[in-house]
């Protein structure tokens, strides 16, 4: 049994009574997780942050007073803290739950309305489960990392066949990840791209309306049947498995979740590699876990060109590693260097290309 001095620490910030009675009856079940404190509103978790010293805050985004987004601007500005949000995303404001992750907050959580009593078990491994991830992030580094200066490395080698599909995956830190990426892609690129995020669904619509307000190409869910367009950017939707028919189609489907997750990251890869084959470029970004791991091998496998995030630069450097590990990885990219890498191989529809730097992995 974990001791009390070695438990993570937690603060909950959050104006409802009922809504902090709900988190610290599911965290109890945690003997790992220790809630040491909690406030009604931003200032108060301020006022309390030199006595309990927390190893994660767990904050609402709407609060009277100093709401989450200011606390999260003045928690990294004064006392960086791992901060998970915890909130519901069907207010008129919600984009602020993503404004939240900009401010450097690692990670969204939908917040529990009423504990059933057939659903406390995966409601309490859910959020355990995000607060260890969180607790294990360097936020001070993680704010410099994805804009640090990188030295001038080997260009890319040109791909094999045309690009013909960007597949990417992330899960935890990726939101942020993709927003650096998608934001740099030029209106003339020349590739569809199609990603798949770990994200609770109340989420999704929300993330795609806070990348596309800052991505210079079209952002949208796929739908089924549709063909892939060159410059737009396509999520697999809620609890939904995003793949290729023998078309190139996107066919949609809610069969089994695969190594836990619904979407996958391998399921549209593998998707990706049988399709598309060495005209496809697999990319997986920071997340906890292995999913993608396998699809990236697969593109691999099949001639494509791989890419993963590097250590430094990635919140959670889980999926990465996996992907590595297998041998999957052909080069691995600082984030900055990841959109510069896809431009090169993606090229334009003007018709000019960029070499990128990049690092091969052996």
């Amino acid at each position: 049994m974990t001791s009390i001095d070695s438990a993570i620490r937690v603060l909950l910030v959050d104006d409802s009574p009922i809504a902090l009675h709900i988190l610290q009856r599911l965290l109890l079940r945690a003997n790992d997780i220790q809630v040491v404190g909690t406030a009604a509103d931003g200032k108060e978790a301020l006022e309390l942050l030199p006595t309990l010293n927390p190893d994660v805050i767990c904050t609402d985004l709407h609060m009277p007073g100093m709401n989450g987004l200011e606390l999260t601007r003045a928690v990294m500005a004064t006392r960086p803290c791992p901060i998970l949000v915890v909130s519901v995303s069907v207010e008129p404001d919600s984009l602020n739950v993503f404004r939240m992750l900009e401010a450097g907050a690692v990670d969204v959580y939908p917040k529990p309305r009423a504990i059933l009593e057939a659903d406390q078990d995966k409601l309490a491994r859910e959020l355990a489960s995000k607060i260890r991830i969180v607790a294990g992030v360097h936020v001070f580094r993680l704010q410099t990392a994805a804009t640090r200066d990188v030295p001038p490395l080997q260009p890319l080698p040109s791909p094999a066949a045309p690009v013909k599909l960007i597949a990417i995956g992330a899960s935890t830190g990726g939101p942020q990840a993709l927003r650096t990426i998608l934001s740099t892609l030029p209106a003339s690129f020349a590739a569809p791209v199609a990603c798949v995020q770990h994200i609770g669904n109340d989420f999704l619509a929300d993330l795609v309306l806070w990348l596309a307000e800052a991505c210079p190409l079209p952002v949208r869910k796929a739908s089924q049947g549709e063909i892939p367009r060159n410059g737009v950017v396509y999520f697999a939707p809620e609890d939904t498995h995003l793949e290729f028919d023998q078309h190139g189609r996107f066919t949609l489907s809610d069969s089994a979740a695969y190594d836990g997750h619904r979407p996958s990251a391998t399921v549209t890869l593998r998707s990706a590699a049988r399709h598309f084959g060495a005209n496809a470029v697999g990319v997986l970004l920071t997340g906890m876990g292995r999913d993608g791991a396998e699809g990236m091998a697969e593109i691999a496998l099949a001639g494509g060109v791989t890419i993963a995030q590097d250590e430094a630069s990635s919140v959670v450097y889980g999926m990465p590693r996996a992907a590595a590990a297998l041998g999957a990885v052909r080069h691995v990219l600082p984030l900055n260097q990841i959109a510069p890498a896809l431009i090169g191989l993606a090229g334009n529809l003007d018709g000019k290309r960029y070499q990128p730097n990049s690092k091969d992995v052996a």
